[in-house]
């Protein structure tokens, strides 16, 4: 009997722990909606758990006053344009990299993944020079053609692929299947978890795009939403309850992501090896 108790109070316990540890995780968010439908709200250092009189003329003031609405569709279009171009060259590279034998193909692989030191802001000087060379600045093509290839994404769909049986291979293989075969049938649909994972990490890296963006697109029709938030922010006074609006549009298309993906999230990374 005392055994049953002391397994129910951990069970308790475990589950108080874990509903603090949400909610202490939800809060910013809960701090950031409520201060978005606050008129006329203010910077302060003690949050307002309810506004007096709630309004959602915030949300009407970034999109009418502002190209808020451009700047959404621009984000959309390069998070989702790179997401889908990262998935092919990732995945086709990491197929390479794990199932086609070639002379040094470690040594390749290691210097590709040494390539992730390597901070963007060290690379923003070269790049900038070639994208105008090729007369690529304030293009949408030019802030997406660095974000094509991803050496994370390669390695981490290299690990999955390399979980994958290769006696799946060998038996395709006398079935007459070439690579492109077994790539489309046998490897992509024993790698979703990963690819999910790759999809979120991918648009996320792009919806969040701060420095690049700024270089490359000049055009205020091009802005992206990071951009675009930065700018809400006045030199004298600020409209709290306008930028936290755009927080809140920026925030929802990566938490229905999320949500669409996160069954496969935990999975990929665990046969990832991924730590």
């Amino acid at each position: 009997m005392r055994e049953q108790t002391t397994s129910r109070a951990g069970w308790v316990l475990l589950h108080a722990v874990v509903i603090l540890g949400a909610l202490a995780m939800l809060f910013p968010f809960i701090w950031t909606f409520i201060t978005s439908i606050t008129p006329g709200a203010g910077f302060s250092i003690t949050p307002r758990l309810w506004p007096d009189n709630p309004s959602f003329q915030a949300y009407e003031t970034l999109f009418t006053e502002r190209p808020f609405a451009r700047v959404v569709l621009n984000s959309l279009l390069l998070a989702v344009v790179t997401t889908l171009v990262q998935l092919f060259t990732s995945a086709t590279a990491a197929y390479a990299f794990s199932r086609l034998p070639f002379r040094g193909r470690g040594i390749v692989f290691a210097v590709y993944l040494a390539t992730m030191m390597v901070p963007l802001q060290v690379l923003v000087v070269p790049l900038f020079a070639e994208l105008k060379a090729f007369g690529l600045l304030n293009t949408y093509l030019g802030a997406l053609l660095p974000t094509f290839a991803s050496a994370f994404g390669i390695f981490l769909l290299r690990q999955a692929i390399n979980q994958v049986p290769r006696e799946l291979d060998e038996a395709a293989t006398l079935d007459g299947a070439g690579h492109v075969r077994i790539f489309v049938s046998i490897i992509l649909p024993n790698i979703k978890p990963a690819l999910a994972t790759l999809t979120i990490f991918a648009f996320m890296g792009s919806w969040n795009s701060f420095l690049w963006p700024l270089i490359v697109l000049r055009d205020p029709e091009l802005q992206t939403l990071p951009i675009a938030l930065a700018g809400l922010q006045g030199q004298y006074t600020t409209a709290w309850d306008v930028i936290m609006a755009g927080s809140v549009v920026s925030v929802l298309p990566m938490l229905a992501l999320y949500i669409f993906a996160q069954r496969y999230v935990i999975q990929g990374v665990a046969s990832s090896g991924l730590k």
